[in-house]
């Protein structure tokens, strides 16, 4: 059945056994969900293990740094010796932070990563030429936690990452994908079957954003969803952490609706990092993380899955939070679209709308398409900025710009430098668009070069688009 969520995710190391100092007190373990305690999060996700070990005293697997002492590095160490240290008192590391997230009213789900596992066979280890999941020996352990997890823990559900956990390239080598996927769906079936009935009655995934995507994997996901085996699913790729308000999964929510299963939109934390060509990582504002949210709810998601936000979690953050429970509080707020861009991995990148390039005589049009949560023809609405960053642009170039088929010749736009330490490499386009404005829904930007100096032959290269919506307590216009 679906269910309206927000969920935020703790990846359980990077911002908490990592980096507080043992003994842990009871005050620093409960911080993961204090933090996000009285936003509007109702569903608290939390990777038990990163594939090396759990982050837990499990009766089925190898407790993480088990294996590796004498440690070759802080975070390591804090992290045994935290849990050793609730453990030394009686406490169970995942028991403290379910009881506190019910506590706070929240939901509890146990997020497991599904290639490989502490203690794992290395024969078994994909990355040591194993075949990881096509292992029965592999899949009877991760069956084993995750009965664990649903029985002996009072998880409020379960999510099998299947989304490339880690970065890693595959979930199975390509020559087992067409024998193992059929066996991959029983298999979610299997685990299906463990989960629901206990008080985890509640299982999802993490997959790919594309129906090609998966299947390449092995990860049959509308057979998933035909045979009813996933409450959930939250589409995503682990390793490409740019926000992306146009994540193509129209096809993963429109199969999901029709099992009756929910789709959650991913809040990535960056608008730019180093992975897409960034000068440097940029966290997402409120008003980019209102106009993907608004975005991705438009488009059919059932709620939100945010994480890695700038931490500690502080004003702006919990604010943020806070209105990404409630579609009406990001209503009417400023929104800030900046459309995603293609990583430098490009092996498992699913498809977004930039770069563009455009050989200095290619006279095609190109198009770049998004989607606008907000009616910017709206009374409330008191400007729309349109900014198209293009590299190696000079004045002496001809463009044509439209926007839904109508040229953007007569609206105001002035230049920008487009990098603060090579000025010279790009140029920001910003258009102030008071007659042709993006219309809410699909968009489409049509930019075609109709000439360029005869004695300069490198193509311009499409790197950024942005569309900023402004409101004002008061109507714009005079009647």
């Amino acid at each position: 059945m679906r269910q309206q969520r927000t969920i935020y995710f703790n990846d359980a190391r990077h911002y908490y056994l990592f980096a507080f100092e043992p003994p842990l007190v009871l005050e620093d373990a409960w911080v993961p969900i204090d933090e996000v305690s009285g936003t509007g999060v109702d569903t608290f996700a939390y990777g038990v293990e990163r594939g090396d070990g759990l982050f837990y005293q499990s009766r089925v697997g190898m407790m993480f740094g088990t294996d590796i002492q004498p440690f070759e590095q802080a975070a390591y160490w804090r992290t045994w010796h935290n849990m050793q240290s609730l453990i030394e008192r009686g406490l169970d590391p995942l028991t403290v932070l379910i009881d506190r997230a019910h506590d706070r009213g929240m939901d509890f789900w146990a997020s497991l990563r599904m290639a490989s596992y502490g203690n794992m066979n290395p024969a078994h280890r994909l990355a040591d030429g194993g075949g990881g999941l096509a292992h029965a020996e592999v899949r009877a352990h991760v069956l084993q936690v995750v009965e664990e997890l649903a029985t002996e823990y009072e998880t409020d559900g379960i999510e099998l990452d299947f989304a490339l956990p880690g970065g890693a390239p595959r979930i199975l080598r390509a020559e087992d994908v067409e024998a193992m996927t059929p066996i991959l769906t029983d298999y979610v079936e299997q685990l299906a079957e463990r989960v629901r009935g206990q008080r985890s009655g509640a299982i999802g995934a993490r997959v790919l954003p594309t129906e090609e995507m998966n299947r390449a994997q092995g990860l049959d996901v509308r057979a998933w969803l035909e045979r009813g085996l996933v409450d959930f699913l939250v589409p995503m790729r682990y390793g490409y952490m740019i926000l992306d308000g146009d994540m193509p999964i129209d096809w993963l929510v429109e199969a999901a609706h029709a099992a009756d299963a929910a789709v959650y939109g991913v809040l990535q934390p960056y608008i730019h990092d180093e992975l897409v060509g960034a000068e440097q990582r940029v966290w997402a504002a409120p008003a980019h993380l209102r106009a993907a949210a608004t975005s991705l709810l438009d488009r059919g998601c059932d709620g939100l899955y945010a994480w890695f936000m700038r931490w500690p979690l502080e004003d702006r953050e919990r604010s943020a939070l806070s209105e990404l429970g409630n579609r009406d509080l990001m209503q009417e707020k400023d929104k800030h679209y900046v459309l995603a861009r293609r990583s430098a991995d490009e092996e498992n990148q699913y498809p977004v709308a930039l770069p563009v390039e455009i050989a200095a005589a290619d006279r095609a049009t190109r198009v770049i398409p998004f989607y606008l949560a907000d009616d910017a023809q709206e009374g409330r609405v008191s400007q729309v900025l349109l900014r198209i960053k293009i590299v190696d642009l000079v004045s002496d170039d001809r463009l044509e710009i439209a926007l839904n088929g109508q040229s953007l010749q007569e609206e105001i736009c002035r230049r920008e430098y487009g990098y603060k330490v090579a000025p010279y490499q790009s140029i920001w386009l910003v258009f102030d668009l008071q007659r042709v404005r993006p219309q809410q829904g699909a968009n489409r930007l049509e930019i075609a070069l109709l000439g360029r100096p005869d004695d300069l032959v490198s193509p311009l290269k499409v790197t950024e688009v942005e569309v900023e919506v402004k409101y004002h307590p008061l109507p714009t216009g005079l009647g």
